[in-house]
């Protein structure tokens, strides 16, 4: 650890972001405390136990899960993946026709390749041209810099030079880079494909996800770390208390203390005040901006993000646990996704496709000769706020969507029904409540074409000693950006302070 003096800095969030902070800090001598509201680390990098089942609610793929990477490097230093298996996958997803054909998604490029023109071969360009980007940029490596050095430390040379380095992805970027998944979907001719890449994403997402997803896990940079989210954010708050680090939980923040615009502290829910000479919130940046700050210091430009800019939309999650292996199911990082008889309706929408995560590839999830299933649909936020406003309403409408749920994979699996053991139904409403993410959203802003390059400014104008950290700061946020971000703030208050940064692995 640093020598001199301790400074202290209070953290707003035990998310990734904030647990990754206080590591970086605590290992360059400040003193730490992070206070969360919720009585676990991971904030929506997180699961749940229900009756001897676990639902993951966070981690379907990690990037950085192989050594060579930049982001498998601050995994070590935080801790995450040490001694853990990684499942790495064949395919990504797999798009079920009626007419019992599927289409795999395929992270190997040539039999992506290979599938897709057996169902398409009228769409041969397109689909050369989507296999190519994923061949190019599965070669391509990041260098350490880009990612583990923050923005602000980047001078003018590495800035060119990470231009330079960028340019010869240009031709594999250019056909996706202004569309969105549900544009790039519609220039297949091929309805089975176009429905396939139309339901393989959020339509609005960057078409860029589909290429880079593909690639990361060709390369073998991305993969499944067996245990689940929770067990992954529970190590790196660990490795946080090791190096010194304190966590208080059940400890919400309802105010950030200011004095002569300067942050000096936090005032908790049960009127405890705490000092400290920097605040980082890792916390939601909508209340972090309109309650913690009560509406100070935000511009224009970032009221315009919640104004104007798409999130990802909330989710309501049914977990089952089923006493059969389905053995004959290979990883999947999506899982499979079929078209029952009938639409599903969930929240107030149908849903004509279900998306069937069947996660047999760990086996912490459930006990011996049995599985956690799950199945996502995208909520909405208003819809469920109104019908919680009655109780037994709202708890009839959980149970008529897991029974509806049952009923649909029926057709999929004939038996299914008689070796359910447990049902869950987790809706945006829980994901508000665990973790204040605003309207539930499953992560922050949704990375679409507009948004690529947007990112929300990390400090406040005329607001001193305090930072934002986070998914809310990075469009598309996710755990990678996470974890950097926690290492890039710790950087930054060493320059500042005059500290030679540090990181190094946990010993042993």
């Amino acid at each position: 650890m640093s020598e001199g003096s301790e400074k202290r800095v209070i953290i707003i969030g035990a998310g990734i972001s904030g647990l990754s902070a206080g590591c970086y800090l605590r290992m360059n001598g400040y003193g730490v405390t992070i206070f969360e509201l919720h009585d676990k680390p991971g904030g929506l990098c997180t699961s749940w136990n229900r009756k001897g089942y676990t639902i993951d609610g966070c981690i379907h793929w990690l990037v950085g899960a192989a050594p060579g990477s930049p982001f498998y490097r601050i995994w070590r230093e935080l801790g995450a993946i040490q001694n853990r298996e990684i499942v790495f996958y064949d395919a990504f997803a797999r798009y079920e026709l009626p007419d019992g054909r599927a289409i795999n998604f395929y992270v190997d490029p040539d039999r992506l390749e290979e599938e897709f023109k057996r169902i398409g071969p009228e769409d041969a360009e397109v689909i050369e041209e989507l296999t190519g980007a994923i061949r190019k940029l599965t070669s391509w490596k990041q260098r350490d810099d880009d990612i583990l050095t923050p923005p602000e430390h980047r001078g003018l040379f590495a800035k060119v030079g990470g231009f330079f380095r960028m340019l010869p992805l240009m031709g594999a970027f250019k056909p996706f880079y202004k569309l969105s998944q549900g544009e790039y979907a519609q220039r297949y001719k091929n309805p089975h494909l176009r429905a396939a890449l139309s339901e393989i994403f959020p339509p609005r997402l960057t078409a860029l996800g589909l290429p880079l997803t593909l690639a990361g896990m060709h390369a073998g940079n991305t993969g499944y770390p067996v245990g689940g989210s929770l067990d992954f954010a529970r190590a790196i708050a660990e490795r946080c208390t090791d190096l010194g680090g304190e966590i208080a939980y059940n400890s919400r923040v309802v105010e950030v203390l200011i004095e002569n615009d300067t942050a000096i502290g936090v005032r908790l829910e049960d009127g405890s005040e705490h000092r400290a000479d920097y605040v980082i919130g890792a916390a939601d940046a909508h209340s972090t901006f309109f309650e913690l700050l009560d509406g100070r210091y935000i511009t224009e430009a970032q009221k315009r993000y919640f104004e104007e800019l798409p999130i990802f939309e909330p989710l309501v999650f049914v977990g089952l646990g089923v006493r059969d292996t389905f053995a004959d199911i290979p990883p999947l990082t999506d899982g499979i996704i079929f078209t029952p008889s009938r639409p599903l309706r969930v929240g107030g929408r149908n849903f004509e496709q279900l998306h069937v995560a069947i996660e047999n590839f760990d086996p912490t999830l459930a006990p011996e000769g049995a599985t956690t299933i799950k199945t996502m649909f995208y909520g909405d936020y208003g819809w469920w706020l109104e019908k919680a406003k009655d109780k037994p309403a709202y708890r009839q409408a959980k149970e008529e969507i897991a029974l509806e749920v049952v009923q649909r994979l029926e057709e999929r699996f004939p038996g299914i029904s008689s070796k359910v053991e447990m049902t869950d139904v987790a809706t945006p409403l829980t994901f508000k409540r665990y973790t204040n993410n605003w309207r539930g959203s499953m992560e922050g802003w949704l990375m679409t074409p507009e948004a690529m390059n947007m990112g929300m400014p990390k400090t406040l104008p005329g607001l001193k000693n305090f930072r934002l950290i986070g998914q809310w700061v990075n469009p598309g946020g996710g755990l990678p950006p996470a974890g950097s971000d926690g290492r890039h703030v710790a950087m930054i208050l060493c320059k500042r302070d005059g500290k030679r940064f540090h990181a190094e692995e946990p010993a042993g």
